[in-house]
């Protein structure tokens, strides 16, 4: 019996998780199209152009892509012409995009290319790509998703070894059963808002600064042992 759950996960990630993507995010992309242009208009006239926000982002393999999201912040600079923190050019507008993840929504047309898939570990910072323990690197052994395994226990409030656990179990347990569950699940953590937390507006460690902490106090610590 376990076998044939085995052999199930790979015929339905090697051949079905693909064309279901494509599929899906067409669907969503026409049935969508609507409040991706309202959102769109919006943006621009709230937060000016360009209308998307476009990010390098580490895809399945460390295959380097753009990931496209609607803008959430305005251009404001200081005096010497430096871009403000993050917290004084995220507007009103900008922090309910994000809590409703509307922002994320032109993500669908990443997953149409092939770049995302609908379910997957969230993707990443490029310049987190050195700091990933061996475990931690398996996250990118799968396209990158809109929503994730994390993403419904506990969205940005868990930290970030808790996060890639929840990735690296994913991956493992990767099949048409889970990948349903998150889905819905999702959609019940969106409306519910919960575990919403919004960059620009909280103190988030970025991955890199906290590893390197982390190995700073172990450099430290190696020290005085010796």
């Amino acid at each position: 019996m376990e076998a044939t759950d085995t052999t199930n996960k790979k015929i339905y990630a090697r051949f079905i998780k693909r064309p279901l993507d494509f599929i899906l995010s067409l669907i969503a992309i026409i049935i969508l199209s609507p409040v991706l242009l309202i959102v769109a208009i919006l943006v621009r006239t709230k937060l000016g152009s360009p209308i998307l926000f476009k990010q390098d982002r580490p895809g399945m393999n460390e295959q380097i892509f753009t990931m496209y999201k609607f803008r959430t912040m305005n251009d404001k600079r200081d005096e010497n012409g430096k871009l403000l923190p993050d917290s004084e050019r995220l507007t009103k507008f900008g922090k309910l995009l994000r809590s409703t993840s509307l922002d994320e929504l032109p993500e669908l047309f990443n997953i149409l290319k092939g770049d995302m898939s609908i379910i997957g570990p969230r993707p990443l910072a490029v310049i987190y790509l050195p700091y990933y323990n061996e475990r931690e690197k398996l996250r990118h052994s799968v396209r990158p998703g809109l929503t994730g395994l994390a993403q419904i226990n506990g969205r940005n409030t868990v930290n970030w070894e808790e996060r890639f656990e929840y990735d690296v179990t994913y991956v493992n347990r990767l099949s048409f059963a889970l990948d349903v569950s998150i889905f819905f699940n999702t959609f019940i953590k969106v409306f519910k808002r919960e575990g919403v937390t919004v960059r620009g507006t909280t103190e988030i460690v970025s991955f890199h600064v906290h590893r390197q902490s982390q190995l700073n106090k172990e450099v430290v610590l190696d020290e005085y042992s010796n």
